[in-house]
């Protein structure tokens, strides 16, 4: 079904400019079609967006002047209007499925009507599911496992006993939620484990990439908030807890009770040491390497981590080495040739 563009103007909070039309999806710059609505984020791609083809254009303030020749929705972030607009063409209705009969399901299971739990998935004793909660193939939520409504647990995900997810939860495929979290007490040359008894709990609108880990808390719980987004291949420690609305690109590594706070992006590599606080708002760079605390809204980069301005000089600095090393040479055989002539006289 297509959407006219005036609609779409007010779902992202636009204005449109140029005739109102109908928009029958959406597409890159370089394969829109006539009726299609495409995105310019800056005037990089300027050039490229006056020769598409797209009869419609999402582009910010500072653009709209200069693609007057179509029609264009005028937003100020135009990469979160796309995301809204992309929501409208390409989100699903849902359609329960049931329980296949080649889903193993135990016990005292509490599983309303609407759910969608495919063949080879194994519900343990115990489970609770919301509504329109959906099971992948593959998948396995062991006992007393509990999801909220509208959440999605794709193949192969596994969920250990005791664990909690809210609603609107998305688990992508691989991920394992709730393994024993990684501790150890040394006895000479031998390591005693120290019993993981806590639990995970994932709350509200959160996202978690495909073979993502998520240990389970020596004691109480460990805590992904509200809104948390994770990327694929991310290892979450025991007892870690993560605010709302927090951001991490992939292979980002955090250590045992580690507070990562309210809207905190941390980038792709990244590895937080045990036992800190990253403040509320705070940016950890790709490949940083954490061992002390994050003041809220701080900017840090390198191993180990420090201010990002003082990183950049750190890095000019060191982009220079080879040709101070010469230089230091140079001054130490000139002053060895000094030292040597007022040795003689």
């Amino acid at each position: 079904m297509g959407k006219r563009l005036s609609e779409l103007a007010s779902l992202v909070g636009g204005r449109l400019e140029g005739p109102d039309m109908e928009i029958k999806g959406l597409a890159p710059l370089s394969h829109a079609r006539p009726d299609d609505l495409s995105f310019v984020i800056s005037g990089k791609y300027l050039a490229e967006a006056r020769g598409s083809q797209a009869g419609a254009l999402i582009v910010p303030e500072s653009l709209a002047s200069k693609l007057s020749d179509r029609s264009l929705i005028v937003v100020s972030d135009p990469y979160l209007a796309y995301a809204k607009v992309a929501q409208v063409f390409f989100r699903k209705p849902y359609r329960p499925s049931g329980i296949s009969p080649h889903a193993v399901v135990g016990r005292e299971c509490q599983i309303p009507d609407d759910v969608s739990i495919h063949p080879l998935a194994v519900l343990a004793d115990g489970v609770r599911l919301g509504h329109r909660v959906v099971v992948f193939p593959g998948a396995y939520l062991g006992e007393g496992v509990e999801v909220g409504d509208d959440s999605v647990i794709h193949a192969n995900v596994v969920v250990y006993a005791g664990c909690r997810i809210g609603r609107r939860v998305t688990i992508h495929a691989g991920a394992i939620i709730g393994a024993d979290g990684f501790g150890y007490a040394r006895d000479g040359q031998e390591w005693v484990k120290i019993p993981q008894v806590g639990t995970v709990i994932i709350e509200d609108d959160v996202e978690i990439g495909a073979n993502t880990t998520i240990d389970r808390a020596a004691f109480g719980a460990t805590v992904i908030g509200r809104g948390t987004k994770i990327d694929n291949l991310c290892q979450i420690a025991h007892n870690v807890r993560i605010g709302p609305h927090t951001a991490m690109a992939g292979l980002v590594g955090i250590a045992g009770s580690t507070t990562v706070g309210r809207g905190v992006m941390l980038g792709g590599g990244a590895g937080l040491a045990d036992h800190l606080r990253i403040g509320d708002g705070a940016m950890v760079a790709a490949r940083a390497g954490v061992h002390k605390d994050v003041p809220d809204g701080s900017i840090v980069a390198g191993a180990p981590a420090m201010e990002h301005q003082r990183w950049l000089r750190t890095m000019a600095a060191v982009a220079r080495l080879p040709e101070l090393v010469r230089e230091i040479r140079r001054l130490k055989e000139r002053l060895a040739r000094l030292e040597e002539g007022r040795h003689e006289e």
